[in-house]
């Protein structure tokens, strides 16, 4: 085991990587209750949602853990599940074969340009200012995700801008949320291994004379595979979702707007998780980068295929990864928990999104340093990586951050006279996001 996954040569073990799958697993498994009802209301059954979830994130999980020997996980990723679920199934008539199918193609294009390079290119192409940005942005923005889904900050129609508001006591899963985080960072500052984990089960056990930590409706959950091969099934007319997508410009078009969201989520995710998992190199590179695009463009079209949503790298990751875990055995730790919870899935709904807000805040604390990496004083370097760190986390999305500072980075290029200083492949995906953004 030490031979394939070179645990000591990274500092780790076998004990360490393990506690790091599972704080990953808390930290995801959300999902497995999230993802199915968001896909019900694309009319996909609740049990089968929940299989091609678990199975579907199980299985690219494993496999990246394989492949790439670095602690990244795999699941249906948020926000794409609802464009499933509210967009693309009702363009397509209500069939949500057809909207998984939008789905598989669109992973298939992107493995296409991580096999030809482009994907990888691209990312190289990046100046270092908007990498560290990316990062600390996603530092911002997983903080806020456990902000929210601890009801500290919560929506408050009053103010200009949605869900900047403090919280009330009234709430148990706020309590719930502070016992979370004041107990991991006590832990940090003390220096406990472990801390995150032991911050969520903390959290978990206050919850529950709190009736936050309810009780499981049950144990074992029976499997359902009939969203399985979702891009080749019949709708009722006896037509094939993809075939429904080749003859639909719309549908074609999300198919390149997925693309971008997708292409650009996983390396803002991959940046994040590189920087705790101490595979990100000085200039900003990550190490095996390529495999790690490989899986999760992978990943992208399985989601499809299994009927799950684009099954994407997990920003969540992160946590994992500041709780030790530096190998690919992190990651298959992770995965077979999700195999394991497809058949459990009532036990795992039990540890609330309230509980996981301490590993999220402290996660985004640690990518923070990222931000002096950044010259503030050059124009070029800080205009967008302000954008990029601001638009992350106020946009509530990946891509559309990393959109504004790639946009942002070529006007101030030409504004200060070095447009020549920016390679080609940024002018091009600045100018994809630019469409994006108008679509």
């Amino acid at each position: 085991m030490e031979s394939f996954f070179h645990m000591k040569e990274r500092g780790s073990s076998t004990g360490q990587e393990l506690r790091a799958g599972l704080t990953t697993f808390l930290a995801m498994a959300y999902i497995i209750a999230v993802n199915p009802s968001l896909l019900a209301a694309a009319g996909i059954p609740i049990e089968a949602a929940v299989t091609a979830t678990c199975i579907g994130a199980g299985i690219m999980t494993i496999l990246m853990g394989v492949c790439s020997n670095r602690p990244l996980a795999c699941a249906s990723g948020m926000g794409i599940n609802a464009v499933v679920a509210f967009t693309l199934t009702p363009i397509a008539g209500g069939d949500w074969h057809a909207a998984m199918a939008v789905v598989f193609l669109e992973g298939i294009i992107i493995l296409i340009c991580v096999l030809c390079g482009l994907r990888e290119a691209i990312m190289d192409a990046i100046p270092a200012s908007l990498r560290h940005a990316i990062a600390a942005g996603l530092g911002l923005f997983i903080a806020l995700i456990g902000l929210i889904n601890g009801g500290i900050i919560v929506n408050d129609d009053s103010t200009l801008i949605t869900m900047v508001s403090l919280g009330s006591m009234d709430n148990p899963g706020y309590i719930v949320a502070l016992v979370a985080i004041f107990s991991t960072f006590v832990l940090y500052c003390l220096r406990v291994p472990g801390e995150i984990l032991i911050g969520i089960v903390i959290a978990v056990i206050v919850g529950v004379p709190l009736g936050v930590t309810s009780a499981p409706a049950g144990i074992v959950s029976g499997l359902d595979f009939s969203t399985f091969g979702a891009p080749f099934l019949l709708d009722a007319d006896g037509v094939m979702g993809i075939a429904k997508v080749v003859a639909s410009p719309v549908l074609l078009m999300f198919v390149f707007s997925l693309m971008m969201s997708d292409f650009f989520d996983t390396m803002g995710t991959a940046f994040a998780v590189a920087k705790q998992g101490n595979f990100l190199n000085e200039d900003g590179t990550i190490e095996d980068i390529r495999q790690i695009l490989i899986v999760d463009s992978t990943a992208a079209a399985v989601g499809g295929l299994v009927g799950a949503s684009s099954i994407t790298t997990f920003v969540e990751s992160a946590s994992g990864a500041a709780d030790g875990g530096r190998t690919g055995l992190t990651s298959i730790a992770t995965g077979v928990l999700f195999l394991v919870a497809a058949f459990f899935a009532p036990l795992v709904a039990i540890v609330s999104t309230a509980a996981t807000a301490g590993a999220l805040v402290l996660v985004g604390f640690l990518m923070m340093d990222q931000v002096q990496e950044i010259d503030w004083s050059s124009r070029l370097e800080g205009l967008p990586a302000f954008m990029t760190v601001a638009g992350i986390p106020f946009t509530y999305s990946i891509s559309s951050g990393i959109g504004l500072g790639f946009i942002t980075y070529v006007v101030v290029a030409l504004c200060t006279g070095k447009a020549k200083d920016v390679k080609p492949l940024m002018w091009v995906a600045a100018v994809a996001f630019a469409i994006s953004f108008f679509i």
